[in-house]
């Protein structure tokens, strides 16, 4: 029996006060809908079909080169109409699972437990749903339980008695429905409630009615099933999934100055004995090796950082790769294609950009260094600009080994410095230099005898 993901995205969200549809909106640095389709293939579904409805182009243009299937709900009339939308898509022997794409932390550990319970008895038609227990359901469907503690009806909040509301388990609306159950029952549904609409919890009447087994799984932790209706609830959610992800580094070996302030929004890999100080993210993938102590402040995305490298305070690092026992920082740039080999010194206001730097080479102050070949044990002195842009193309610079660039130094490409050659504070080379040689290309300096400094002019 194969597994088919239909998961809900067509709503508006016009309480998160937004042009953008609810679904798009990100938590960890990613759509909601991203997600819950990611979740779809943690769960190894053999097809996911989203139903979307408002913003339906702008949804779609966000998940590119998806695999997955558009089913167009143009009208919302609930959850049970669409779902029908998807339905005829989906294989008559199939299970399928049913979640939202505003509910975006759900873990693939408790679908599974969903999923595998609904395949114990794969050859029999049946619902299992996911609830949790909450110590306030208000705003919740409650489930509803007979005397031998078995579930008959879902029954949502405007539409439940007194009773009824006092109920602390709740539907969270993700379940796993045989397809060919589903395909009965969705035509019955009628849209006479409070809300006017389909509900997709009018089945669960329907299944006792037909005898079909309903199962139920819990979630253990309510907010891995949390919806987000509005920013609060956003808010809500991100700060649960960081804090979470902070847990799992710490139990990875990391050390975190304070777990309520680190940001994830991608993948973090770390070695043992990392050290993180407080107020970092981290985007797309971004590896620490052993011993790597980050500072606080800083901005590491799409980034590889060797063992025992130090990235100082305030640095920005997007797609570099930074070898073992580097110093980088503070207040340093290292921007796409930048690759520093070991023991290599990146000071504060330096910045590069498709850089390939050296062992041991220093970069250490107020310099820009940008589509540059730095051989080892290079200095490249305060204030140099590799001068690589000619309003129209680029160019390439390439220091060979042992250089020394002195200070204020303007380097334009297209240029090549032999070993172990120096280049004069202040100049401006436009040349190539030969290995060993001295360069200094500066104005002659003119010492004016009697020069009379301006004075202050009196004012009326």
């Amino acid at each position: 029996m194969t597994l088919e993901v239909i998961i809900l995205a067509a709503g508006q969200g016009s309480r998160m006060r937004s042009t953008l549809p609810k679904v798009l909106h990100p938590v960890a640095g990613k759509s909601m809908l991203s997600h819950v389709i990611g979740l779809a293939a943690a769960v190894a579904s053999d097809k996911t079909h989203v139903v979307i409805g408002h913003g339906a182009d702008q949804v779609k243009s966000s998940i590119p080169n998806s695999t997955v299937q558009w089913a167009l709900q143009s009208e919302q009339k609930g959850t049970g109409h669409a779902v029908a939308q998807a339905l005829p898509a989906v294989s008559d022997d199939a299970q399928v699972l049913i979640l939202y794409g505003d509910v975006p932390l759900t873990t693939p550990e408790t679908i599974q437990k969903l999923v595998s319970t609904s395949a114990d008895k794969a050859n029999t038609e049946q619902v299992t749903l996911l609830t949790v227990e909450l110590d306030d359901p208000n705003g919740y469907g409650r489930i509803i339980r007979n005397n031998s503690d078995q579930v008959t009806a879902i029954v949502e909040q405007k539409d439940a008695s007194a009773a009824q509301l006092s109920i602390s388990e709740v539907n969270t609306g993700i379940m796993c429905v045989s397809a060919s159950a589903l395909k009965r029952w969705l035509p019955k549904l009628s849209d006479n409630n409070a809300q006017g609409e389909y509900y997709l919890t009018d089945i669960i009447a329907m299944a006792v009615s037909d005898g079909v087994a309903i199962h139920v799984c819990q979630a253990t932790e309510p907010m891995e099933v949390q919806g987000a209706n509005n920013r609060i609830q956003l808010e809500e959610l991100e700060r649960f999934y960081q804090r979470r992800y902070a847990d799992k580094l710490m139990l990875a070996g990391a050390s975190l100055a304070d777990a309520s302030r680190i940001d994830v929004r991608g993948s973090l890999t770390t070695g043992n004995d990392v050290y993180i100080d407080i107020n970092c993210v981290f985007e797309g993938e971004v590896t620490l090796g052993d011993g790597v102590r980050i500072g606080p402040n800083c901005h590491i995305s799409d980034s590889k950082i060797a063992s025992n490298a130090e990235i100082k305070a305030n640095s920005v690092l997007e797609g570099a790769v930074v070898g073992a026992d580097c110093s980088v920082g503070p207040f340093a740039r290292l921007r796409p294609g930048t690759i520093l080999a070991a023991e290599v010194k990146i000071g504060n206001f330096v910045e590069t950009k498709k850089a390939n730097i050296g062992i041991g080479s220093k970069v250490s102050h107020l310099s820009y260094i940008g589509d540059a070949e730095i051989g080892r044990d290079v200095n490249v002195g305060a204030g140099t600009i590799t001068c690589n842009y000619d309003g129209v193309n680029k160019y390439k610079t390439t220091l060979a080994d042992e250089v020394f660039v002195g200070s204020n130094t303007a380097l334009v490409a297209p240029v090549s410095v032999g070993k172990a050659a120096t280049i004069g504070a202040g100049s401006v080379i436009t040349g190539n230099i030969a290995d060993g040689e001295l360069a200094v290309a500066r104005s002659k300096q003119r010492n004016i005898s009697g020069w009379q400094r301006p004075k202050k002019l009196a004012r009326d």
